[in-house]
């Protein structure tokens, strides 16, 4: 069965067809820019663009930076403040003229891991999926199940959130090594260990790449795994939510 997956960031919108007995992109993913003022109805022509693309007719998996309830946008990040209250999955529906389910982007690469990944053989216990990139995204399973919508990357620490110490993004932007960089992460990681004592901590987002360079800098209690899937995890994950949502419907 092959479902469309749309990934939408704060750079670019990659959309793949996904093969969801395999857990794998159908063929290349397609990406673009994402528009300087990501307004809804500039998102909404893109992923028209990526339906055509594709040829494509039937669900369509959406992961979006913010928490989404129902299919409503109840934060913006990274993206155009115009979001907050808006139904994504009516907007993009009306757009693309397909059923389209929304969910916060980090929580699709979650379902990703967890389904075809580094998670698939831990459905017990608490396990937390990271997504280091321009922010910090995060998903929380207890026994298998997720727990949506928890954004932890907006956990404060020393007086800013997480994302702008610890990020892939500020990283960079501030010419970090890893070694420099990974004691932020610890700082961040020893914060979430406090508040949920995860079995598992899965390190994804398109830094663990490198994560040979700075996982053994870290140090939990919890086990630490690079995820499997990376920078597909998003896509995939889409796709998986478009599945679970649609035959439930």
């Amino acid at each position: 069965m092959a479902v469309l997956g749309i990934d939408i960031g704060g750079s670019g919108i990659k959309g793949a067809l996904v093969d969801l007995d395999a857990g794998d992109f159908l063929g290349e993913r397609h990406r673009i820019k994402t528009p300087e003022k990501s307004t809804p109805s500039a998102v909404a022509e893109v992923m028209l663009e990526l339906v055509r693309h594709f040829q494509y007719d039937g669900p369509i998996g959406c992961g979006f930076p913010a928490v989404i309830r129902d299919g409503v946008a109840c934060s913006a990040a990274n993206i155009d403040q115009k979001w907050i209250g808006t139904n994504a999955d009516q907007l993009f529906s009306e757009s693309t003229g397909n059923p389209v389910y929304t969910l916060n982007d980090a929580d699709a690469a979650g379902l990703a891991e967890m389904t075809y990944g580094v998670g698939r053989e831990q459905q017990r216990g608490v396990v937390l999926m990271l997504t280091l990139g321009t922010g910090i995204g995060t998903a929380l399973f207890l026994d298998g199940k997720l727990l949506p919508n928890t954004e932890l990357g907006h956990v404060e620490i020393r007086g800013k959130d997480a994302e702008r110490r610890a990020s892939d993004a500020a990283r960079k932007k501030k010419g970090l090594t890893f070694y420099q960089w990974s004691e932020r992460l610890q700082e961040v990681l020893d914060t979430y260990e406090k508040l949920f004592s995860p079995d598992v901590i899965i390190v994804g987002g398109g830094v663990s790449k490198h994560a040979d360079e700075f996982l053994p800098l870290l140090k939990t209690r919890a086990v630490l795994k690079p995820a499997y899937l990376r920078n597909k995890a998003g896509t995939i994950g889409a796709a998986v939510y478009a599945r679970q949502r649609s035959t439930a419907d």
